[in-house]
């Protein structure tokens, strides 16, 4: 009995030292999947970047800035204590990568975000790994490590400093800045 329990409790240890990763720590998958079919589901169709000239120094293409167009678009949300790129924001890094792929002299800074609650160093860590995973996504879409750059802000660049839900909210994110902006 002793020996049952010896071992059942250096089992217990072990498993408890694994280095599995949790989900937070996971990427951000590209391809959804119904969880009850396992077919694909349907997303949004993002429309094409249409290529302008090569991106050099700064010179960024009009689409850029254009308010009807998804490259418009900056700030990706993500949920309470999380880094996983929500399945609505997805349309958004696609059209991104897109236009990284196209323009392989542009660069971007994608910066991470967090709310005001946990420590200052919490915040910081979460804001990295939230601009990692946008990161990630972007690459396994064809974007090229060396154009696009994670930082993490931490709680040090709220758009909202009111201590509600809806203001927090506003304050969990990943900004995309492109070189030259």
């Amino acid at each position: 009995m002793k020996k049952f329990l010896m071992i059942a409790l250096i089992s217990g240890v072990l498993a408890a030292c694994s280095s599995e990763p949790t989900k937070e720590q996971e990427g951000a998958p590209v391809v959804d999947k119904d969880r009850g079919s396992g077919q694909e589901v349907v997303r949004p169709e993002v429309k094409p970047v249409v290529p302008t000239d090569d991106v050099k120094g700064g010179d960024l293409g009009p689409e850029l800035r254009d308010p009807n167009n998804i490259l418009s678009k900056r700030s990706i949300f993500f949920d309470y204590d999380s880094n996983i790129v929500k399945d609505e924001f997805k349309p958004i890094v696609t059209a991104h990568a897109r236009y990284l792929q196209q323009h392989p002299n542009a660069k971007m800074r994608v910066e991470g975000n967090a709310d005001d609650r946990g420590s200052r160093e919490y915040n910081l860590a979460l804001g990295q790994r939230r601009a990692d995973a946008v990161k990630q996504m972007m690459q396994l879409l064809g974007a090229k490590a060396e154009q696009v750059e994670s930082v993490s802000f931490g709680e040090e660049k709220p758009k909202c400093s009111q201590a509600e839900e809806s203001c927090w909210a506003q304050n969990r994110r990943g900004d995309i800045a492109y070189q030259g902006e």
